[in-house]
């Protein structure tokens, strides 16, 4: 396990905390733009470690080591403008039992595909087919939309939509849409 936070997308020269999480190497070594910030080891029970970088747009770069060798390698890209919606079901085949739910979470990304972490879009879902949305979120404690709603604005560039199925077998036809996004479509299969 590698993981790096936060987000790349700041403003330049600001000074940004950047984590590294692991679990089964002895230490991370850094990257901004291709150049070494230094290796870091973790220190008692510790599972983290962290540098204090200037930032600059491009790319940060997490190498975890065992023994000299690496690991896992994670990167983090700074994001363009809002391009797409793109749709990931926890899961893809539901029981056709009018209870059965599938969390479908919609991620608003940069044309190369980047999470947009300050990307705000208003997302419309629409269920033709075996299924509706039963409700959507964000996160956002400030967001006070309806739970049971079919749009939501994305916080941090996220939301949800909850699918449920009907009684009857078939496919769920999840569409994503938002303006001046290209829109994403899911199937979700109900038995």
């Amino acid at each position: 396990m590698l993981h790096i936070f936060p987000h790349w997308n700041w403003k330049p020269g600001q000074t940004i905390d950047v984590w590294a999480y692991y679990n089964n190497a002895d230490e991370v070594e850094l990257f901004l733009n291709g150049k070494s910030l230094g290796t870091k080891k973790k220190t008692g029970d510790d599972l983290h470690v962290m540098w204090r970088v200037t930032y600059e747009q491009g790319t940060i770069k997490a190498v975890s080591r065992k023994n000299g060798k690496i690991v896992l390698t994670k990167e983090i890209h700074t994001a363009g403008a809002p391009a797409k919606i793109i749709l990931n079901a926890d899961r893809s085949n539901i029981n056709a039992d009018a209870h059965d739910l599938s969390f479908v979470t919609a991620k608003v990304v940069d044309k190369d595909g980047n999470l947009v972490p300050d990307a705000n879009n208003l997302i419309k879902f629409t269920t033709p087919g075996e299924g509706s949305v039963i409700a959507t979120d964000n996160g956002s404690e400030t967001d006070l939309e309806s739970f049971q709603s079919t749009q939501r604005k994305a916080f941090n560039g996220l939301c949800l939509s909850v699918v449920q199925s009907t009684k009857n077998a078939g496919a769920i036809k999840l569409t994503a849409t938002a303006d001046g996004l290209q829109l994403s479509t899911i199937v979700i299969t109900t038995k």
